[in-house]
């Protein structure tokens, strides 16, 4: 990653900070999107701290203006792009029938699918030029649906069918496309989750006790680990692949698994 420009969106803080810091290690360049300006320039300062250049350009993934200036800025600054890192994401708990705010929905797709497609779309003709690669920061809510995350597991299954497609439009052009699937990660968009009601804050600590929550840096490092090796996917956790390997053969037992798996593990 020596003096490659690395595109980064959602990098103001968990996932997307922790791997740009571990790229600035590596002496890369960096460029920084998401809407906070002021937490990206500590991003940026975390990374300068840790041997790369930073450029800090704050973005909002929903709009395909801003998506286009994010990659014009990178070019401008660095030449052109070796990989884009599509990061950025919302989140929203809670069943569909408590549902009283259907604008959520679409604030959810714009940001974790359309974000990801507008700045794909701008950014192809660079990445095609080097050879580079295309990241897709995705969710193991996008491989199975997940009780009381009907609208973000829309969104993930939207954005996994879009980079499994377009990596198959891309053989032989020199661009891999790598999609991450992280399970439980302590990242602070846990806290900033969307309500049924559109509201914003409906962390449920209590929903994820007793389940394996990985930290932000441990799940980077697997991801570089991914892009070092320009991997296709990567299923960061075991019990996940067993039960998409058993939804093939027994669909409904799957299901309640899936259930089981995602109820509430109260005191």
């Amino acid at each position: 990653m020596t003096e490659q420009t690395v595109v980064i969106t959602g990098a103001s803080s968990g996932i997307g900070e922790e791997l740009a810091v571990a790229l600035a290690a590596r002496s890369a360049r960096l460029v920084l999107a998401a809407r906070d300006a002021a937490a990206l320039e500590r991003v940026r300062e975390r990374c300068e701290r840790a041997g790369g250049r930073a450029l800090v350009v704050p973005t909002d993934v929903s709009d395909p203006e801003a998506c286009r200036r994010l990659v014009e800025r990178s070019v401008e600054a660095f030449g052109g792009i070796d990989v884009l890192v599509n990061n950025a994401g919302v989140v929203m708990r809670g069943r569909f029938e408590q549902v009283t705010d259907l604008s959520v929905f679409e604030r959810l797709m714009r940001v974790n699918y359309l974000g990801s497609v507008y700045c794909t779309h701008h950014a192809l003709p660079h990445l095609k030029a080097r050879r580079g690669l295309l990241v897709a920061v995705s969710s193991l809510t996008g491989k199975s649906g997940v009780p009381g995350r009907s609208g973000y597991s829309a969104t993930k299954h939207a954005m996994q069918g879009f980079f499994d497609s377009l990596r198959i439009e891309l053989l032989g052009s020199g661009v891999d496309v790598f999609v991450v699937c992280p399970g439980f990660v302590a990242t602070p968009i846990r806290s900033r989750a969307y309500g049924p009601d559109g509201s914003v804050g409906h962390e449920d600590i209590a929903e994820e006790q007793g389940k394996r929550i990985m930290d932000a840096a441990t799940c980077a490092a697997l991801i570089l680990r991914g892009m070092d090796r320009r991997e296709r996917e990567l299923v960061m956790v075991p019990a996940p692949r067993l039960l998409m390997a058993l939804r093939a053969l027994l669909p409904g037992l799957a299901d309640r698994i899936a259930s089981r798996m995602m109820k509430p593990q109260r005191p």
